[in-house]
């Protein structure tokens, strides 16, 4: 097939750009963000964020406040959590920390002791406000809520009867699509960064809990912008052009290319001797001595003659587009080379590891730059991957027998009851949900049982092209119907129910879903 003139012209612009090599010398420009470029919803928020933060600060934070900070377990929840420790250490606040897979009134009212004055839920609490206000704002308790998921119809009816105890700061208050424009930790850095600014020293761990929560690639909002420009300006990230393959940083460049599904590579994923084959045809040698070659130890001539064969083998195989594998790779430049700590998306999916092993102690430290910490999370990001593939191997192994599994063409429900650990269903969904074996607008649908009677519900949907579904209200319309607590996006959403609740679960589940298909095929 003919090389077309427009993959030419990005080839060489990548030739020319010595931003595409994580280099030491190479810098990322900021970008002027002025507030007459914002949007009056943009405006209204970042208001609410400013007076919000200064009634913290003036009424929250009387005499000896003690602070209970409560935040979840996923990459986004951790770097939250980190951003708002910094605060408090910075102001020299006494606080303590629990990270939780969700929120259940049985949490919230052992959380409940004279022992704090004020309570912050950060990356969760929006969605339990009527539970929050029972045992807390009730028990004379002081509330904040920094959060960016979908707040409902009823909580948004509590939210009028606010009063002095309670400070929400939510982009969806202001019709902020919480999922895409904002993550969890970049609403508790805004908020962090009013209180006192040499908060922008962390903006970059808000960034890598944004790349958490897949909400930055080559384009990303304005609220997210404002947030890597102060990470930029503070020296703690820059942004190079790159190949978008996971594990740039700490993986043999063969095995980065074998397990690359996202571009698929014919010939190569999934074939160990066909990436190092592909190597060695264009003048690659896989190994550096006796030692395996990583990406980032490529010469610049290595990596250009790299990233034009990709192109190319993409372009022969009907994929026109390199942007497709080239973009934006964001590099935390404080952080040693070869480190998973580096590349932002390898530091969140660490921080995943250290949230769903019960290590995220270990993620907090990570953030925060306590060398001890660093190197147990690191290590436990090997366990983590362990725990996946055996996940994995069971799902394989179990995905035709129906007292597991349910699939056809627009849907997979996956009942693994307790083979597989619950933290770690949602990050199954997800793998799962950008498997080349799933059809785009296919959904997932995944339960794993808890120790604590409850089963934990995770939703997904893999490329999504023409289905419309909200999964956090698919997810709603079900807990209304068998019982549980509902959280979460309209592009991943979850809930917990009840174990004996499983069957009606699964069942409205089907009965929802096999609605939805009829009705996008008579459309």
């Amino acid at each position: 097939m003919e090389e077309s003139t427009e993959s030419k012209t990005e080839i060489s612009m990548i030739q020319k750009d010595n931003a595409f090599m994580d280099s030491d010398d190479s810098d990322s420009v900021k970008e002027t963000i002025s507030r007459s470029d914002l949007d009056s919803n943009v405006k209204k928020f970042l208001d609410h964020i400013k007076s919000s933060a200064l009634k913290f600060k003036n009424d929250f934070l009387l005499g000896n406040t003690t602070i209970k900070l409560i935040s979840h377990l996923d990459a986004d929840g951790i770097s939250s959590a980190s951003v708002m420790i910094n605060l408090f250490t910075s102001m020299n606040i006494n606080y303590s920390l629990s990270i939780v897979p969700e929120l259940n009134p049985e949490i919230l009212k052992g959380f409940v002791t004279d022992l704090f004055d004020v309570y912050v839920f950060t990356d969760l609490g929006s969605g339990y406000i009527s539970d929050i206000f029972e045992h807390l704002v009730l028990n004379d308790k002081k509330v904040v809520i920094l959060d960016h998921h979908e707040i409902s119809e009823k909580n948004r009816e509590i939210q009028k009867n606010y009063n002095d105890s309670v400070i929400e700061v939510n982009p969806h208050m202001f019709d902020i699509d919480g999922s895409s424009e904002i993550s969890g930790s970049g609403v508790s850095y805004l908020f962090s960064k009013e209180i006192d600014g040499s908060s922008k020293e962390i903006a970059h761990i808000a960034i890598v809990g944004a790349i958490g929560d897949y909400q930055i690639n080559d384009s990303f909002s304005t609220l997210n912008r404002i947030i890597i420009n102060d990470a930029i300006a503070s020296k703690k990230l820059k942004i190079i052009k790159g190949l978008k393959l996971f594990g740039a940083q700490t993986k043999p460049l063969y095995k980065v290319l074998s397990n690359c599904t996202d571009p698929f590579l014919p010939g190569v994923t999934g074939s160990d001797n066909g990436a190092i084959q592909f190597m060695m045809n264009y003048g690659i040698s896989p190994k550096i001595g006796n030692v395996w070659k990583k990406l980032v130890n490529l010469t610049k001539k290595e990596l250009e003659k790299l990233v034009e064969e990709i192109v190319m083998m993409r372009i022969a195989n009907g994929h026109s587009n390199p942007e497709d594998i080239i973009g934006n790779v964001y590099i935390l430049p404080n952080e040693e080379k070869e480190s998973p700590l580096r590349d932002a998306r390898e530091f969140a999916t660490l921080l995943n590891a250290c949230g769903r092993l019960n290590k995220a102690s270990y993620g907090i430290g990570a953030c925060l730059n306590e060398k001890t910490l660093k190197v147990r999370a690191i290590n436990t990001m090997n366990d983590y991957k362990r725990e996946i593939m055996k996940s994995l191997r069971w799902f394989e192994q179990n995905k035709k027998d129906p007292k597991y599994v349910i699939a056809n063409d627009n849907y997979t429900i996956i009942n693994a009851k307790d083979n597989i650990y619950y933290t770690m269903i949602g990050t199954i969904a997800s793998i799962l949900s950008h498997s080349l074996d799933m059809p785009q607008d296919h959904i997932i649908v995944a339960l794993a049982q808890q120790y604590d009677s409850n089963t934990k519900v995770s939703v997904r949907i893999t490329n999504r092209k023409n289905n419309s579904l909200n999964l956090k209200e698919f997810v709603d319309t079900i807990v209304k119907s068998v019982g549980g607590e509902a959280g979460g996006h309209k592009d991943a959403a979850g809930a917990i129910i009840p174990v004996e609740k499983e069957y009606n679960f699964i069942e409205v589940s089907k009965a929802l879903l096999e609605r939805v298909s009829l009705e996008q095929k008579v459309e």
